[in-house]
């Protein structure tokens, strides 16, 4: 009752498929990459080998081999293997799929669910597997290439173990592309390429972890490369005809957007241009919104460097104006600019720490009124009621510093702002010091 098939060993052998459906690995033994997950005695392996499987999610990027597992596990798995597309099914769908498990245990046969692109499935639908899963009905494979714990629902993630796949290495890859070109069954090895080894390298790291995008241009170079003398000779001019643009792995709406904007913030933070720049071109050349990018280099400016440089601010504002008066690609340098300023300039989170000092107070405390002296008084009633009572004006004053107490009579211990050493701020760090000294020279009569 296969209703969706996931593996025909058929294809495999059919020429006529893409390269990368050919080349796909039937056992654990042919899988590139995962080690940590696959290697002799680890977990996954053995639950396989074993035939002891539990419901799990495999979380990676795309090309890491996600649904060549599953497909691995449908070919060894003595149990009922059904595959479930999210994109392609509902509600309904699910609910068949789990009454039909329901009919199987009873008969004593398992299903295994295999469940691509988890992740698009809403609450309700997602909600619609646990009563068969937590019974044991049905065992889930879920595959998503994004983080399961803001797309999966707790309740499911909690039944579920998660297997991290990470992206293939340059090295696993060039290793497929190499025996895709030896393989005469599945593979081109009867095509007699000559590819030298410096030229999939190249492929290997343009294809930044994802076999399948690999295994695409490799076919694309040796398909459109007429032979000479029956030989296929790949060089630097057929694979720059494959290659074309380079896709970077991001989603503006998912975890690598995030990923990749705390590596900018950090790196500013840290002080490192070089990976300044890495970080902020690695999102504007995959299209992240550049007045998005342009908010947060203003953010950064406050939070990480603020009174320690003032001028800080003023240029992130200036970007922000730059890029949405040019747009891309010529406001990207606006953005490079005032980024490498920024991490370059010194680094202060006093006004950060001070800020937040007052949140905590303002959510402890009680909300005292404004003290009496520290009230206008335009009317004659508000003058008998004492507003503006004891005020003192700094500027009739020699050092233009009064005692006068400004916070609300509970806090009026409170020093939130303590400028560091840094920059403009060892200047306010001095000048605070002698307000300070003063105040307390004028409540002392001095």
């Amino acid at each position: 009752m296969n209703l969706f098939p996931i593996f025909d060993p058929a294809a495999a052998q059919d020429t006529t498929s893409p390269l990368a459906a050919r080349m796909r690995p039937r056992t654990l033994d042919e899988f590139a990459g995962q080690q940590h997950l696959i290697a002799p005695g680890k977990p996954l392996r053995s639950q396989l080998e074993h035939d002891e499987l539990s419901s799990m999610l495999f979380w990676g990027p795309p090309g890491c081999g996600k649904t060549t597992l599953a497909q691995i596990i449908a070919s060894k798995t003595r149990s009922e293997f059904v595959n479930f597309s999210a994109v392609m099914s509902g509600i309904k769908e699910i609910k068949a799929v789990m009454e039909s498990a329901v009919r199987l245990r009873h008969t004593g046969r398992r299903t295994v669910l295999f469940v691509d692109e988890i992740h698009r499935f809403n609450k309700a639908q997602q909600d619609a597997f646990l009563p068969r899963v937590e019974k044991g009905d049905v065992i889930l494979i879920g595959a998503t290439t994004e983080n399961p714990s803001f797309e999966v629902i707790a309740a499911l993630l909690s039944r579920c173990r998660v297997y991290h796949l990470q992206p293939l290495t340059a090295e696993d890859i060039s290793a497929l592309l190499h025996r895709a070109l030896q393989d005469k069954d599945r593979g081109l090895g009867q095509l007699h390429v000559k590819f030298p080894a410096p030229l999939l390298h190249r492929i290997a790291a343009f294809a930044s972890g994802d076999a399948r995008t690999a295994y695409n241009i490799l076919e694309v170079a040796v398909q459109g490369t007429p032979p000479v003398d029956g030989i296929i000779r790949i060089t630097e001019t057929e694979l720059d005809s494959a290659l074309q643009s380079k896709s970077l792995l991001y989603d503006k709406a998912g975890e690598e957007h995030f990923n990749i904007i705390s590596a900018l913030h950090k790196s500013v933070r840290n002080s490192d241009p070089d990976a300044t720049l890495y970080w902020l071109a690695r999102m504007l050349e995959s299209g992240e919104d550049p007045l998005y990018v342009a908010r947060r280099l203003i953010r950064m400016a406050s939070e990480d460097i603020g009174l320690a440089d003032p001028q800080a601010l003023q240029l992130a504002v200036a970007a922000m104006q730059a890029i949405h008066f040019l747009g891309v690609p010529e406001g990207a340098l606006a953005l490079a600019e005032v980024a490498v300023y920024l991490s370059l300039a010194p680094k202060s989170n006093s006004l950060y720490s001070a800020y937040g000092a007052v949140q905590q107070d303002l959510a402890t405390t009680e909300s005292e009124p404004v003290p009496l002296h520290l009230r206008n008084a335009p009317t004659a009633l508000m003058k008998t009621e004492g507003y503006g009572k004891g005020y003192e004006y700094a500027h009739d004053l020699e050092d233009k510093v009064s005692a006068m107490p400004c916070l609300p009579a509970s806090l009026q211990s409170r020093q939130y702002y303590q400028p560091t050493n840094h920059g403009l701020e060892a200047e306010f760090q001095k000048r605070l010091q002698g307000i300070h000294k003063r105040k307390q020279q004028q409540k002392l009569g001095i």
